[in-house]
């Protein structure tokens, strides 16, 4: 499986805002991004032009790319996906993102970051309908229970992130039922429902060119 394996808090600092990557050390002093905001790299403090219109959509989808943790190639067959659908392409690209598993793991906080998450996956923590799926990628569908395996519900890293898990504060397209330690995916998101702040629509420009 292809996979970033470099410094995730560069990404942010590239992007010039947090992207939370790496859980709740993005909330803590040790945060990087709070530390250096600027871009990495040796001329990271010097001033730099304003983006053009081109660089401006690049930057958008590298920012989206990285929240969700997915590579170029991947990242494109999403989009040709979500553009032959029917509704807004933008907005279909983000339902497909967020229907990953490891990005429902993540939302239902049975891991701190989605990069856990597909850890987590790839070590076979988690059923879906039942079945053991070890691949982070897989999409969800309505009505589908993904649920924490027997032999690992006493995780610490489980339990500790759920402690931090507000109820009014799940999505409303996730079930959580904390005492069994699983989740459902009730219906694909709408867009005001997922709470990212990007502009999928300069990335339908970026594509569409």
């Amino acid at each position: 499986m292809a996979r970033y394996t470099g410094p995730v808090c560069k990404l942010c600092r590239r992007e010039g805002e947090k992207l939370f990557l790496k859980g709740a050390r993005c909330f803590s002093a040790k945060c990087a991004f709070e530390k250096r905001s600027y871009p990495p790299g040796q001329h990271g403090l010097s001033r730099r032009g304003k983006l053009s219109e081109y660089g401006i959509q690049l930057r958008e989808k590298q920012k989206v790319k990285r929240i969700y943790g997915v590579l170029e190639k991947q990242f494109k067959n999403y989009y040709v996906k979500a553009a032959q659908q029917k509704g807004v392409t933008g907005e279909n690209l983000l339902k497909l993102l967020e229907s990953r598993l490891d990005n429902v793991v993540y939302r239902l906080g049975f891991a701190p970051s989605r990069k856990a998450a597909r850890q987590m996956i790839l070590h076979k923590h988690f059923t879906v309908n039942g079945r053991v799926v070890n691949v982070p990628s897989f999409l969800m569908r309505p009505g589908d229970v993904v649920a924490v395996r027997d032999k690992s519900k006493k995780m610490g890293i489980i339990h500790e992130t759920l402690r931090r898990v507000k109820d009014e504060n799940l999505v409303p397209w996730l079930r959580l039922d904390k005492a069994k330690l699983e989740g459902e995916f009730l219906e694909f998101p709408n867009r005001e429902d997922i709470p990212i702040d990007v502009q999928e629509s300069l990335i339908v420009e970026l594509y569409s060119k």
